[in-house]
């Protein structure tokens, strides 16, 4: 009869170890990724024509033949699992979070990245109708409420997207008017702001009660005694039904791109001489272009796409240029006017306000 052996229990209770220790392991790794760091990575995105997302009239609308490409980021809040991983991928950047928010609530950085992207549509529409010789109008309509701050009075009563119409019966028709509404007033005292909820909704009272508080914008230490970053709500008249609706993309960094292809599918369609240009930058309604976001990534992404000219503003011209390629031309441009001449020397067909009111002319 063979001795009696006790092996399978040792092996057994150290099978028992080995689960434990992978047990502990997968609820560190649960749990540190269920805890967000105060950091953004930013990475690249994609670069796709603008054109499917511009509609105009049948009657005033080109073939467009090599659209402009527009340009994003992908972000993702940093957590302590992810942190290690981020560090490691050389095309990805971390931001500490007010850089990212500038204060804004991360509640709120959606429904901020949504107004943006309206603003940024009807600025590309009216620069571009604009410089095609159109006539276009802008009436203000009162104060959106473009970020709110986490512990301040107005959190989580005023909203992004509130447009503040009044302040105690005071009309407030844009930013300004607002601030200098509620300058006489002080910490401690109640003020009834006017308000459309969504910006659509029936004018109705907000009353709220003022209070010093303490908060972080952009690194920086403010005393606030609301908590709203306010912007002027501008109702603009077009001479015909245009409409911009970019989908799925938030903040206002594709205002140049789409402002291009709006000149471009009323214009002729030949834009960028066959060539294909990407291009970032916010834009204004006068045609300045601003200043963006995750340029370095977003070259990336261009020249993914196979871009061979990309325009970007002239502050981030350098990080563009740290990952530039051979075969793409990398252009600082800080107006609607720069970019276009650009485009005409690279062999762009770029018209002319007389050349569109002569063919507005014919076609009516």
């Amino acid at each position: 009869m063979a001795p009696y052996r006790p092996e399978p229990k040792r092996r057994s209770r150290v099978r028992w170890v080995i689960w434990g220790v992978v047990g502990l392991l997968v609820l560190a790794g649960v749990i540190s990724s269920q805890i967000n760091l105060d950091y953004y990575a930013i990475q690249p995105g994609t670069a796709q024509s603008v054109q499917p997302f511009i509609t105009v009239p049948p009657g005033k609308a080109h073939h467009v033949v090599d659209p402009v490409l527009l340009t994003d980021v992908r972000e993702a809040r940093v957590t302590a699992l992810s942190y290690l991983i981020f560090k490691l991928q050389s095309n990805t950047s971390l931001y500490p979070l007010p850089d990212v928010t500038g204060g804004t609530a991360p509640s709120e950085l959606n429904a901020q990245g949504d107004l943006q992207m309206s603003q940024a549509e009807a600025s590309a529409k009216t620069a571009a109708l604009r410089h095609l010789g159109y006539s276009v109008t802008a009436t203000p309509v009162g104060a959106v409420i473009a970020g709110t701050f986490e512990g301040t009075p107005a959190y989580g009563v005023l909203n992004v997207g509130d447009v503040v119409t009044a302040l105690d019966g005071t009309p407030t028709p844009t930013a300004q008017a607002l601030t200098r509404a509620l300058a006489p007033h002080h910490s401690g005292q109640t003020v009834t702001f006017t308000v459309r909820k969504g910006g659509t909704a029936a004018a109705g009272p907000v009353p709220l009660t003022l209070k010093a508080t303490t908060v972080q914008i952009g690194g920086q230490t403010a005393t606030l005694d609301v908590g709203i970053l306010p912007q002027d709500q501008v109702a603009y008249t077009y001479p015909f039904p245009i409409s911009i609706d970019v989908t799925n993309i938030g903040g206002p960094s594709a205002g140049l791109a789409m402002t291009l292809g709006v000149i471009d599918t009323l214009s002729g369609g030949r834009l960028t001489g066959g060539r294909t240009v990407a291009a970032t930058g916010t834009m204004d309604p006068d045609g300045q272009v601003g200043d963006v976001g995750g340029v370095a990534q977003k070259t990336i992404a261009v020249e993914d796409a196979g871009a061979s000219v990309f325009l970007v503003p002239p502050g981030e011209y350098a990080d563009a240029k740290s990952k530039q390629k051979p075969g793409l031309k990398i252009y600082p441009v800080s107006t609607l006017d720069q970019a276009l001449r650009v485009l005409a020397a690279n062999g762009g067909h770029v018209p002319t306000n007389a050349l569109v009111a002569a063919t507005s002319a014919a076609a009516g």
